[in-house]
């Protein structure tokens, strides 16, 4: 079983996508293999390893991946944790009716290290997988920050339970307290909210054909506001408006709102914010373009689940070495040509 993993774990950060080139690139690589494995045994058929990522718990292999990642790179402490939820699109199998996963995953913004996924069969679980991911993690003193989906009050309760925060965003689906918050901040943004205790942080960039300017506004909940008992630990709400000009004249805007628990500055609420859209384009975008998640049809029983696993190690591995300058595929392609790179990442030097 040692063998099967390593194996798989080295082949994928070095390009390998399916169970064929995992077995292929191990036999081309069974040489540097046996100088810290016993290969004696050989190296499995592609099916052999599909079987047996296909058997294993995907649970069990998680934690077992999770506690080798940690040991190699320390999480730091106050981190922000975004959890969000990503459809593997080609997973589903209509000869066997099964429908395409969806993980809802944690991601560790600062440091780069996907903490945990739970699998659901639609997005729509999506509400019930967050506080089984929330139960597996160590959250205490985290900042947790989801999106408006995850906006729930039994969900805020565990996060305050566990002694973490939380920056939740809020939309429809909490018609009350999104009208609530709107009208707050609608009845001050006349005198830029300076009649309220609220905290401020601004942004200005321009680049890829565009100017982006953005603006965080944090106000400590007021005494009066109408939805303050029923929210657990509630104690400040958010909004963040973004206004982007384009280099042909034409403009957009875009406001967000948000509960969060504690009363953090202006620059601290801007970074948990804009951190929790890092989990798009550092954990599901790359993926899916440097990975070929979506494109992926690993399917048989827990095989899909467990090989995403792999995906999100080799990508935590790699996204943590720094001896190359490059992009997380480049860095695959280095890992496929360089022995010495190679073992730099599965060491996590």
């Amino acid at each position: 079983m040692v063998n099967i993993v390593v194996m798989a774990v080295c082949a994928v950060i070095s390009g390998a996508d399916d169970f064929v080139a995992i077995a292929r690139w191990s036999r081309m690589k069974k040489e540097w293999l046996a100088t810290f494995l016993d290969m004696s045994t050989g190296v499995p058929s592609h099916d052999r390893f599909n079987a047996i990522f296909a058997a294993m718990n995907p649970p069990e292999f998680e934690k077992c991946l999770l506690s080798w990642i940690t040991a190699l790179h320390e999480i730091s402490d106050g981190q922000v944790i975004a959890l969000d939820g990503k459809t593997l699109r080609r997973s589903f199998d209509a000869a066997s009716s099964k429908a395409a996963i969806h993980m809802v995953s944690a991601w560790a913004t600062a440091n780069h290290i996907s903490l945990g996924q739970v699998v659901t069969d639609a997005k729509s679980n999506e509400i019930t997988a967050l506080p089984k991911l929330l139960k597996m993690l160590e959250i205490k003193g985290c900042l947790i920050t989801i999106d408006a989906m995850g906006c729930q009050r039994e969900i805020a309760q565990q996060i305050v339970d566990a002694q973490a925060d939380y920056v939740l965003a809020v939309k429809d689906n909490q018609p009350k307290l999104h009208e609530a918050i709107q009208d707050f901040f609608d009845e001050h943004l006349e005198d830029d909210c300076r009649s309220i205790t609220c905290r401020r942080f601004e942004s200005h960039e321009k680049g890829h054909g565009r100017i982006d300017d953005r603006y965080y506004y944090l106000a400590k909940l007021p005494e009066d506001f109408p939805l303050r008992e029923k929210w657990p630990g509630i104690t400040a709400i958010g909004m963040a408006v973004r206004i982007t000009e384009y280099n042909n004249g034409k403009q957009s805007d875009d406001i967000r709102y948000y509960i969060a628990s504690r009363y953090l500055s202006g620059r601290k609420f801007a970074t948990a914010v804009r951190g929790h859209w890092g989990i798009e384009n550092s954990l599901h975008w790359q993926l899916d373009v440097t990975f070929g998640e979506d494109q992926s049809r690993v399917r048989k029983g827990h095989a899909d689940t467990n090989f995403s696993s792999l995906r999100r190690t080799a990508l935590s591995l790699l996204k943590n070495n720094t001896t190359e300058k490059v992009g997380v595929k480049n860095k695959r392609l280095c890992a496929a040509w360089d022995d010495d790179y190679r073992l730099e990442v599965l060491c996590g030097k």
